[in-house]
């Protein structure tokens, strides 16, 4: 099974620790292709801060962004699932899963990283403000980049196995799965039930998220269909709805009325 998050806005900053080491991480196929990304935002950051900032997208009070982002050749490392934090991370809480679990994260899950393209729980990276809809100059915007290299290594990746999706739309045009990929893709949406109204509300769509892929690790099973996940979340709990399958593949939709 292969579970695709989104990365977090907010990071944590290592204070001590090695420097980026591409080889060092996982699907090695992306090395050029990271490297590329890296070079060009690093150089952007060092040469043109104002420009950096506006394409960035930040304000006046976040400029030690752009020095942080102009000095990832040698800043330290930690691992991923250390450097993303926020609410699905904090709900997902990998540290206080026991070990069996976490042995499941470190297989199960990826994180798109718009500085890397993909990444695992335990690959160890900086910390850096890259959005996917960035456009960085010779690059272009950095979700049309990654899409153009996430392909085969995630597909390997995925092999016979689930694909659940959680990511958010930004980091979901990273990685668009094949046709032959398709009837094994569930993607995953939840919804605020409150009377007869169904809505998205952000910071509780991100904790319910972080708590359903918990869920899945702590017990270990791994559903092969959308249609087995549906019937396994049921089992654990969560009100599932499935809708009728696309070309796409298929979109289970988890109720709340409990935030």
């Amino acid at each position: 099974m292969l579970i695709l998050l989104p990365p977090s806005e907010g990071k944590a900053v290592p204070r001590r620790g090695k420097q980026l080491a591409l080889g060092d991480l996982d699907f090695a196929g992306l090395t050029d292709a990271r490297r590329r990304v890296l070079t060009t935002l690093v150089e952007l950051c060092a040469t043109d801060p104002e420009a950096a900032a506006a394409a960035l997208g930040l304000g006046p009070g976040q400029r030690d962004l752009v020095t942080r982002n102009a000095r990832l050749l040698t800043a330290p490392v930690a691992r991923a699932d250390r450097i993303y934090t926020g609410v699905l991370y904090d709900a997902l809480g990998l540290d206080s899963l026991d070990a069996a679990a976490r042995r499941r994260a470190t297989r199960w899950l990826v994180i798109m990283s718009s500085l890397l393209g993909a990444v695992r729980p335990n690959d160890p990276i900086p910390s850096y403000r890259l959005s996917g809809d960035t456009r960085l100059p010779g690059l272009g915007i950095v979700s049309a980049h990654w899409r153009a290299h996430l392909d085969e290594v995630l597909t390997e990746a995925a092999g016979n196995g689930l694909v659940v999706d959680l990511r958010s739309a930004t980091y979901a045009a990273f990685w668009r799965p094949a046709a032959a990929v398709a009837p094994r893709v569930a993607t995953v949406r939840v919804l605020h039930q409150v009377g007869d109204e169904r809505k998205v509300v952000s910071h509780f769509n991100k904790a319910t998220k972080g708590r359903i892929v918990r869920d899945l690790l702590t017990d270990g099973s791994a559903p092969r269909t959308p249609g087995q996940l549906a019937d396994h979340l049921a089992s654990l709990g969560w009100k599932v709805e499935a809708q009728p399958p696309t070309r796409a593949g298929q979109q289970l939709d988890v109720i709340i009325d409990d935030l």
